[in-house]
């Protein structure tokens, strides 16, 4: 291994992140130093998408648990068909962060591109990111694979949303060259299968938080206790955090264009951001901008919004805290849409 290989491996939890300041490992305590734990054992790397969200503890828990018991957890869905689903979910969401890593995991367990693989379960997470293609897409899991499916389905779409807002486009720390790629993705990939091949146990991310009851809109996930205890907990987390940073005119406005929203974008311009903000007074305003472009523009989120926004409460904490309430509250609404309407009738699950 080149030592610039090591070097950026080693910086890579960290430096990756923008406007806020991760907790390091070795400076870790409690909660975040349980969570990191518990990441470096189960996923093999204490990675950005998780570090980033260190400054707010509880979140970073809640974050951590949906990814690990809908994603590491051996259940009734392959891991490799996960990673498939996970780069095509990340694609439509132009999160080009997500799409190299989870790309780069499929094709080391598989020695294939993602791009030529010809899976329903592919087509189907590409189609449920729009209530109309995923209400005509065909059904590729089972009733005991449902919450797998949608909870791998939901926990992405808030993860796109969290690194498109915090990371760049490809797994480097800022300034390094583009050939340190290869190695260092080779290396990661390394490390997530070592990891894979242990099969982490269901549920040992549960006793992060404190015990929550699963949101209606959630309710596709009862049928797996682990992946249930894990949506419900990481919801009522970011929930009590939304609370915290974001107004209550700012989460209305974020609510009320959600429950119309069907997955169609919203313009390659901001105007319709502006649009919507100029009915709060001022000093909200710049709440409710980051807080619509992360639901439903992840991508376009620059430094300009948060610095606006950070001019009203400057914590890396507050910051965290409102992008992931956005990012859950939009997350929640597709797992919502995504979910078949009549998955109790006998027999609708059948492939």
């Amino acid at each position: 291994m080149s030592r610039l290989t090591l070097a950026v491996l080693g910086a890579l939890g960290n430096t990756q992140v923008k406007y806020v300041r991760p907790v390091r490992f070795g400076a870790a305590q409690g909660l975040v130093a349980e969570v990191y734990r518990q990441i470096e054992r189960d996923f093999g790397v204490l990675a950005p998408p998780m570090t980033l969200h260190s400054p707010a503890p509880a979140v970073l828990a809640g974050a951590w648990s949906m990814l690990r018991e809908t994603m590491l957890v051996p259940g009734h869905v392959d891991r490799v068909v996960k990673e498939a689903m996970a780069t095509a979910v990340s694609v439509a969401n132009t999160c080009p962060f997500c799409v190299t890593v989870h790309g780069s995991t499929y094709g080391g367990m598989t020695g294939n591109s993602v791009e030529t693989i010809d899976d329903p379960a592919v087509t189907w997470a590409r189609a449920s990111v729009h209530a109309d293609t995923a209400a005509s897409a065909g059904i590729p899991f089972t009733a005991a694979q449902a919450p797998e499916y949608l909870g791998l389905v939901t926990m992405m779409q808030y993860l796109n949303r969290m690194a498109n807002v915090f990371l760049g486009e490809v797994p480097l720390p800022p300034g390094t060259p583009r050939l340190a790629l290869g190695g260092v993705m080779g290396v990661l990939v390394g490390l997530i299968k070592s990891a894979a091949g242990t099969e982490p146990a269901p549920g040992r991310s549960l006793a992060l938080l404190p015990e929550a009851s699963l949101p209606a809109e959630l309710g596709w996930a009862a049928a797996a206790p682990t992946v249930a205890g894990a949506m419900a907990k990481a919801a009522a987390a970011v929930e009590e955090a939304g609370s915290r940073a974001a107004p209550a005119q700012v989460r209305d406005l974020v609510r009320a264009e959600l429950a119309g929203w069907r997955g169609e974008p919203k313009g390659i311009s901001r105007a319709w951001v502006d649009h919507l903000v100029a009915a709060l007074p001022t000093a909200r305003r710049p709440a409710a901008r980051l807080a619509l472009l992360v639901a439903f523009a992840s991508y376009q989120v620059d430094k300009r919004v948060v610095a606006d926004f950070r001019r009203t409460d400057p914590s890396d904490a507050t910051l965290v805290e409102l992008a992931a309430w956005s990012a859950m509250a939009a997350a929640r609404r597709i797992g919502e849409w995504a979910a078949p309407s009549d998955s109790a009738e006998p027999g609708y699950f059948e492939p």
